[in-house]
């Protein structure tokens, strides 16, 4: 299946062993667009990597951004001024939603529901343009920069995302829940597939929403909390059986929470600063050191070793799609062809992030 296949969310392919329509045996075959990431950050200078990070997972750009300037601000002890952090807090949450709504829709129609997905891209459309407003882009963002952001919110940027808060609140009921949360045939199809246990999540590493399904509460911004996280307050959303009805319900739930980060963060939104001056040519004193953010799919981390010069010695990049993935052999021997599609679906991989 694949690696040109509308099903596999990029370029993936799997290599299946089959007995009609049942799956023996999945194999996960990577590499198709692979772009040597990691080797381009050690060519580049420090900020010169920015870029490239919102290319890693173009669905959690943002998140992408902050984990690494993040890494870079701890290495060096540079400050970052109390707005620029809440305007971060704002538009990874925001980002995060555009990432949940789109995972939505593509899961829905890899299932055959096609109106789904058009209501989740209209709300999307909202996220995009207030975004494309303060960064400038509406995918690959390369907003956040060392010590602060690119350049401060508009005027009417707090009103415009409370505007947004609103109205997809309001659309949660009749749209999301009745149209498909609550449909029977929606129900049916996805209870009781896969089932991931605690155990095998653990054994290879899944992070995010599909861990939190399992019933395991780890949530970066809660156990290992970064920017102004702990001064807000959000549930994290949890399952207890694994199957694609809890990862679903998971997901969901996270949409609410970061609306609710967000409301909060934009009340406590202070005046000042959006970036505090920093060298043209940053060095990072001599060493290593890492930082973890979560993303839309789960904990990123960035891991750096400096040899006291102006351009990275080594940059390693843990992304979540990886792990989440990895899983897949074990998860979905003996299954039919038609939830194996829908598993991958439900994991919500991006395959760039993986071929980095």
């Amino acid at each position: 299946m694949g690696p040109q296949h509308p099903s596999t969310h990029g370029v993936l392919r799997v290599l299946l062993e089959m007995d009609g329509e049942h799956v023996l045996e999945p194999e996960p075959v990577l590499g198709y667009a692979h772009r040597i990431q990691e080797k381009m950050g050690e060519t580049r200078s420090w900020p010169g990597f920015i870029a490239n990070t919102g290319r890693l997972d173009y669905l959690s750009a943002l998140i992408y951004n902050h984990g690494y300037v993040g890494l870079i601000e701890r290495m060096t002890g540079i400050e970052v001024p109390p707005r620029a952090e809440y305007i971060r807090v704002i538009t990874s949450e925001l980002n995060r939603i555009s990432s949940h709504l789109l995972w939505f829709g593509a899961f829905l129609l890899d299932l055959g529901a096609f109106s789904p997905i058009m209501y989740a891209f209209d709300d999307r459309e909202q996220i995009l343009d207030i975004l494309e407003d303060v960064t400038g882009a509406r995918l690959t963002y390369a907003y956040f920069r060392v010590g602060g952001v690119f350049r401060d919110v508009g005027d009417d940027f707090a009103e415009r995302v409370r505007a947004f808060v609103k109205r997809l609140r309001s659309r949660f009921k009749p749209i999301y829940e009745d149209l498909v949360t609550n449909n029977i045939i929606f129900i049916n199809r996805v209870k009781g597939i896969v089932g991931i246990t605690p155990e095998l999540a653990m054994r290879y590493g899944v992070t995010g929403p599909t861990l939190r399904s399992t019933g395991i509460r780890y949530d970066i911004r809660r156990n290992e909390p970064y920017s102004v996280y702990p001064e807000l307050d959000f549930e994290v959303p949890v399952g207890s059986c694994g199957d694609c009805m809890e990862i679903y319900q998971v997901r969901l739930s996270e949409m609410e929470q970061s609306l609710s980060i967000i409301e909060q963060a934009l009340e406590r939104l202070p005046d000042g600063p959006f970036r505090n001056k920093v060298p043209r040519k940053l060095k990072i004193p001599q060493g290593d050191a890492s930082f973890s953010v979560e993303t839309a799919r789960g904990e990123l981390t960035y891991y750096l070793v400096s040899d006291g010069s102006d351009i990275p010695y080594r940059l390693k990049v843990r992304v979540p799609s990886f792990s989440n993935l990895s899983m897949l052999k074990e998860l979905c021997r003996n299954m039919l062809l038609s939830d194996l599609i829908m598993t991958i679906g439900s994991l919500d991989v991006v395959v760039p992030e993986i071929d980095r």
